[in-house]
């Protein structure tokens, strides 16, 4: 069913770093959410007109927040494909998070509300009607809820949407929801006890836990979370995979939305390249960047010595020092400058952001190692954060001496 609406509603469907594309998926999320909602919506209210219970009524009000959430989805997908104006040079893309959070914070309110009808039941229980027809609404509700949870998930991965997997997590809460509410329905029918608040409270601390994980999945990118190891990743490999290429460092990746990304990094090269040929590759890998990631790329070209022995032996030996230290740091933009009394080395170390509070620590620990090592050698330590968590381990230092 999912792949079948995709066809018939979004047109280059895997084109999915356009945002336009982007769009037209949300709207398509948003209109089933909202169909599917309201149309539950009702069948809850029949059902709870029909029995008397109160958590029938409530799971149908439940499902009238969804539906005003889906229509929450669908305007902060058709603001977030506004284009850039000179108020947001960046665009609007971060919409798209903030429907998403507020997904989370409906989520919230409902589980509270929940909570609190719940228990003024479990101390003033009411008299309820079983009735074979709320069975079988809250069945078919249970079907659609998965149903929608699926869709939105799949739809979620495919265009990498945290509002639309922030819909399917409550689409999963819904279905625990109602199908609490149906256990204590069939009870009720077999067995006479009502457990209506117990079934409810137990579904409404359920559905506040739920609301507090999406939270945090939405709020994670507005914060400015770290990119992805696989995007570092094939960002990576891309720029790697130009022959005059020799390392990449200092990447930084900014996200103002889906399909909105600015993309910096510095590419090594060889000092005795031809600065024109290495000027024109840098523009290729910029233009293949926006082609591949929907992105703005900005690469700073550093010119490196790569045939002397002494400077290549010294760099080797100090990267397997600051290796000894931490192995995920890394050491980059290596220079050595000799004089007559000692000779001087010039690099940077990468390290998490957790490591920054001891910078200078880490500067002089690494200096005091290498002069020990040899007397004559002193370090000029700049200790720098990463932005991209931790860069996978490359063959940089292999390709550079080839």
């Amino acid at each position: 069913m999912t792949q079948l609406l995709v066809r018939m509603f979004v047109k280059n469907g895997s084109d999915i770093h356009d945002p336009k594309v982007r769009q037209i998926y949300g709207l398509l999320s948003g209109s089933v959410g909202i169909l599917c909602n309201v149309l539950l919506c009702l069948l809850k209210l029949f059902a709870g007109w029909m029995t008397g219970a109160v958590s029938i009524m409530a799971d149908a009000f439940n499902n009238l927040s969804d539906a005003a959430s889906s229509v929450v989805t669908l305007l902060g997908f058709k603001m977030a494909g506004k284009p850039a104006d000179p108020g947001h040079p960046f665009g609007h893309g971060r919409i798209e998070y903030l429907s998403g959070l507020f997904i989370a914070a409906a989520i919230l309110l409902m589980g509270v509300e929940l909570l609190q009808s719940s228990v003024a039941k479990i101390f003033h229980p009411e008299e309820l009607t079983f009735g074979t027809w709320s069975v079988l609404i809250l069945v078919a509700s249970i079907l659609v809820k998965l149903w929608m949870a699926s869709f939105n998930r799949n739809l979620g991965k495919r265009i990498d949407s945290e509002a639309m997997k922030a819909t399917a997590a409550d689409s999963l809460s819904d279905c625990i929801s109602t199908g609490a509410v149906l256990l204590g329905m069939i009870i009720f029918g077999t067995t006479g006890v009502n457990m209506d608040g117990i079934v409810g409270a137990i579904v409404a601390v359920f559905v506040i836990f739920s609301g507090f994980s999406t939270a945090k999945d939405t709020i994670q990118p507005l914060l400015g979370s770290a990119p992805s190891p696989e995007l570092v990743q094939e960002i990576y490999q891309l720029v790697m995979s130009y022959d005059g290429v020799l390392g990449v460092h200092d990447m930084i990746v900014h996200d103002y939305g889906p399909g909105r990304r600015l993309i910096s990094l510095h590419a090594e090269v060889s000092y005795k390249a031809d600065i024109l040929k290495a000027h024109d590759m840098i523009d290729n890998i910029e233009k293949e960047l926006d082609k591949r990631f929907m992105c703005e790329a900005t690469i700073h070209m550093d010119p490196i010595v790569t045939d002397d022995p002494e400077l290549n032996v010294c760099r080797q030996e100090v990267e397997a020092l600051v290796k000894e230290e931490n192995d995920s740091w890394q050491v980059h933009d290596f220079r050595m400058v000799r004089g007559e009394t000692h000779t001087n080395l010039i690099f940077d170390v990468v390290v998490s952001p957790d490591d920054m509070d001891h910078a200078a620590d880490i500067a002089k620990r690494i200096g005091d190692k290498i002069h020990r090592t040899h007397d004559k050698l002193y370090a000029v330590v700049r200790v720098e954060q990463s932005f991209i968590g931790s860069l996978a381990k490359s063959d940089k230092i292999g390709k550079t001496f080839k």
